[in-house]
């Protein structure tokens, strides 16, 4: 807007509300103690308005856009085909981008706008990401079957001086196992660093090394004689759907986390961060 139409706005409101919203000095125009006070009241009648009209698009069902989504693990696990079928079905204008993720940096893309929304695991402590929790995690100390006897009775040194496979820094895989042995005042030792959970389950049941795995992958493997569960150590993290919290209001978004939540079979819940 030009000057003289934003001073002629300026006008128009003290005008109609018989108030001087603003003073001028020697340095510009400044906000008077009545424009101070009534700023705050103002930002929530425009909160409340882009509220109204984000619902309102989202009711409609006339969405469109394009967006990236981070993924990780296996697409089963996180239930990607049936959240893409459902959202082709329900906003067949929305298009999106999967890119493959390591879940540490897919909450710094997230962060950054890299991508626009993800799947991430582990704690979601940023104020600046937000997110919809969709299940725990639980992960076991896994080694190969052939390791059974000597796992049995070893303690906490002893399993740390094997032989580890470790996902790359910034993933949550790796600082979980971080802090499992950090408790306990111990850096297992790391032979091979891998970048994705199959990769890393698949190395251990070829005798490769100890690891992370998740527990239904852990037992199963288990059971099938292709792997043995050291059963002094648990870990639950928690799966989550990330985005930026700045975003929440967008329209495009709340469409992925409707369908997210439906696709899951999770209940809204209320409070100042809805999604979480």
């Amino acid at each position: 807007m030009s000057q003289p139409a934003i001073t002629a706005q300026i006008k128009a409101l003290e005008d109609e509300f018989h108030v001087a919203l603003f003073a001028r000095t020697s340095s510009g125009m400044v906000l008077s103690k009545a424009g101070q006070r009534l700023l705050a009241h103002a930002e929530k009648v425009l909160a409340a308005t882009q509220e109204f009209k984000n619902e309102a698009i989202l009711l409609g069902g006339e969405l469109a856009g394009k967006l990236s989504v981070g993924t990780l693990s296996e697409p089963e696990f996180i239930r990607l085909g049936d959240f893409l079928h459902t959202l082709m079905e329900r906003f067949p204008l929305i298009e999106l981008e999967l890119r493959h993720q390591i879940s540490g940096a897919a909450i710094e893309h997230v962060r950054d706008g890299t991508l626009d929304t993800s799947f991430y695991f582990g704690e979601l402590s940023d104020p600046s990401v937000t997110g919809l929790r969709l299940r725990d995690i639980t992960y076991r100390v896994t080694a190969p079957a052939a390791w059974k006897d000597r796992l049995a009775s070893a303690d906490w040194n002893a399993v740390a001086a094997e032989p580890w496979i470790r996902a790359p820094s910034v993933s949550t895989h790796n600082q979980l196992l971080g802090e499992l042995f950090h408790h306990q005042g111990l850096e297992p030792t790391k032979v091979i660093e891998a970048d994705h959970e199959s990769v890393i389950n698949s190395l251990i049941v070829s005798g490769v090394g100890v690891s992370l795995m998740r527990e239904e992958q852990a037992r199963a493997a288990e059971a099938s004689g292709a792997a043995v569960v050291w059963g002094k150590a648990r870990l639950t993290t928690n799966l989550w759907f990330i985005y930026s919290a700045e975003r929440a209001g967008d329209p495009v978004i709340k469409a992925l986390v409707e369908v997210m939540r439906d696709t899951w079979g999770l209940e809204v819940k209320t409070g100042k961060t809805p999604a979480r």
